[in-house]
């Protein structure tokens, strides 16, 4: 059961295994069959079996949706009010950079809790490290933690953008570096080439663009409006228009403080002084007090009587300057019409007009250095194209020697694959046409190079493209050669495979689990299987078991339900024995079954000596040191 942080503590099948990120536990509720059910996976190899029906693949369904795949209201268990697929992660960095991007926490043991529930009603809810969060950071944490292989990774295998995505995986760097290079050259080509084009194409036009451009700005310029000009003009036009009236209103507020010159009215400052002469005569303290108040405002008023006086003599009504001020701002109105509201919005018009005209040169001088550029970027460009296509040659060989080898122990000793790197020639009226080593390709986002994977099934046959030349059985193997060549290169620490072997049995099964068990040296490996050859190698072995539900009532009718328990040792005899053809009940059968167990732990322990006397043989001598330190420690 979870505990309080929604998940049990982590328990490792093999305690001397390295702990590297991986998915610890995963809990399902309400999802199809699946009441709930707590999975506790292994660091190594866990294999989930079950009789048909009985809810196998709703647990790949919920690692699809653990990694933000597609929610569907019909997988709701029927009379549950939702599903919900919880999964702990011991996270990689790559995962802990995400959840500090997204704010989301990792507990304090380094493990990361993703969560996502799915209504009855379709609508679904993602949470990771305890924040809700949107489903698409569920598919970033699932680029960096999980891969999920069906048969519909078998049917992508056949798009020929896929294969060549898989060259690139395989390639790693030695690709990635000419890839980069490539596409940001690739990107300058295309729009010096189609700025070329719109200025070639477009000629007229954009001289006639470039004309009112340039008769807008010698309109302007004729005019030369100032910053905030027309809010002058308005204030300065308004105060000249009424000055009159402003002459009156001053004189009167003069006349209303100092008093007429005939002495008749005393004015405010008059008054004033006569009430302060009063009271600083009468020997009376208390009103001799009010002294200093009345002879500040004394001086109040003895200020702004002067005031009043320079405002008069500085106001001017002078009829020639209220002309000329009209007339400017007549100027500036024909072009605030046309251009912006204010003359701010004119001079910036102005300015984009400017850097606009300098991109509207259509002289044959700058269309020949537009040309120039656009040919000097395409020898750029074939230059990176030949060092992609070389890259990618040299990869191709390495990964149809390593996918043929993996393919031999898979039963298909004869067999071999090739991997083609051609060059995807030009169509007639290609836009991205480029001249690769003289001939003309299509420069793709991805670069000139197709890449295809051709079969050879047997000796003496012709290689045929995996569509044409595998069937169904041989497909699964292919892909999972495929990925053992490509452990070394893919960052994703869990691989699911769902039925990779259908259609495989026999010699075949058995080389397809002792080939998982060997990816799973490298990443933690979960598998869905029905052979009981694939069954064995697993270092965890859980099984699917489905029972009913209900159905006791009148009237009402049982539902199938099930549940996933991990088998011990014992157990995995009896279901071994089940798997193959139903002999669970017989001596034979278990017999059979402890045949494979045992034949499977052999190879386990053959392959991982090999590998580390080859880890040995490949790792510089301090690099041995180091990890036979850490092994100690541990």
């Amino acid at each position: 059961m979870f505990g309080e942080n929604g998940v049990s503590p982590l328990s490792l099948s093999d305690p001397g295994r390295i702990v590297r990120a991986m998915l610890a536990e995963m809990r399902i509720q309400g999802l199809g069959v699946i009441d709930d059910a707590t999975l506790e996976l292994d660091p190594g190899l866990t294999v989930l079996t079950g009789e048909t029906g009985a809810g196998k693949t709703m647990v790949v369904t919920g690692l699809s949706l653990l990694g933000g795949g597609r929610a569907e209201s019909s997988r709701v268990s029927e009379g549950a009010k939702r599903a919900m697929v919880e999964g702990r992660f011991m996270a990689s960095n790559a995962a802990l950079g995400l959840a500090e991007e997204v704010g989301a926490e990792a507990d304090d043991d380094g493990t990361l809790i993703a969560a996502r529930t799915v209504s009855a009603d379709g609508r679904s809810r993602a949470h990771l490290g305890g924040r809700s969060v949107p489903v698409g950071v569920l598919g970033r944490l699932a680029e960096a933690q999980l891969a999920v292989h069906g048969q519909n990774d078998q049917l992508r295998l056949l798009r020929p953008a896929d294969q060549r995505a898989l060259l690139d995986r395989f390639a790693g760097d030695a690709v990635a570096k000419p890839l980069a290079a490539y596409r940001e050259t690739r990107t300058e080509w295309l729009a010096v080439g189609a700025e070329l084009t719109e200025r070639r194409d477009g000629a007229r036009r954009l001289a006639q663009e470039a004309d009112m451009l340039r008769h807008g700005l010698t309109e302007i310029e004729s005019v030369d409006p100032q910053p905030g000009e027309d809010r002058d003009l308005v204030e300065q036009s308004r105060r000249l228009a009424a000055a009159d009236d402003l002459r009156g209103a001053a004189e009167a507020a003069r006349l209303a403080l100092g008093g007429s010159d005939d002495g008749d009215s005393p004015g405010a400052l008059g008054l004033c002084g006569e009430a302060r002469n009063l009271v600083s005569s009468s020997g009376d303290p208390e009103l001799e007090a009010l002294d200093p108040r009345l002879a500040e405002a004394l001086a109040v008023l003895g200020d702004v009587a002067a005031e009043l006086g320079g405002y008069l003599d500085r106001l001017d009504a002078d009829p020639e300057r209220l002309a000329g001020l009209l007339a400017r701002q007549a100027e500036l109105k024909a072009l605030t019409r046309k251009y912006a509201a204010d003359t701010d919005g004119v001079l910036e018009w102005a300015a984009d007009a400017r850097e606009r005209l300098s991109g509207l040169d259509t002289s044959d001088e700058a269309l020949a250095a537009l040309a120039a550029r656009r040919d000097a970027l395409a020898v750029d460009l074939a230059r990176h194209a030949e060092e992609l296509s070389t890259a990618r040659s040299a990869a191709a060989v390495r990964l149809a020697e390593a996918t043929t080898a993996e393919l031999a122990g898979l039963a298909m000793k004869d067999a071999s694959l090739r991997v083609g790197v051609a060059r995807r020639p030009a169509g007639e009226g290609d836009d991205n046409a480029l001249r690769v080593e003289g001939k003309a390709c299509h420069a793709g986002s991805s670069g000139v190079d197709e890449v295809e994977l051709r079969l050879v099934p047997h000796a003496g046959s012709s290689a045929q493209p995996l569509h044409k030349g595998a069937s169904g059985g041989e497909l699964s193997r292919v892909m999972l050669a495929l990925e053992v060549a490509l452990a070394g290169a893919d960052p994703v620490p869990t691989m699911v495979f769902d039925e990779v072997d259908a259609g495989v049995g026999g010699r075949a099964a058995v080389e397809i689990g002792r080939r998982l068990a060997r990816l799973a040296a490298r990443h933690q490996v979960i598998v869905v299987t029905h052979l009981p050859q694939v069954a064995a190698y697993a270092d965890r072995h859980l099984v699917v078991q489905k029972g009913s539900a209900g159905g006791k009532e009148p009237g009402t009718a049982a539902v199938t339900r099930s549940n996933v328990r991990r088998l011990a040792e014992g157990d995995r005899i009896g279901e071994l024995a089940r798997m193959l053809a139903g002999l669970d009940e017989t001596d034979t059968g278990r017999a059979h079954a402890e045949e494979l167990l045992a034949a499977a732990s052999s190879h386990r322990e053959t392959d991982r000596a090999a590998d580390a006397a080859r880890r040995d043989r490949d790792e510089p001598a301090t690099g041995r040191r180091k990890r036979a330190s850490s092994t100690r420690k541990r």
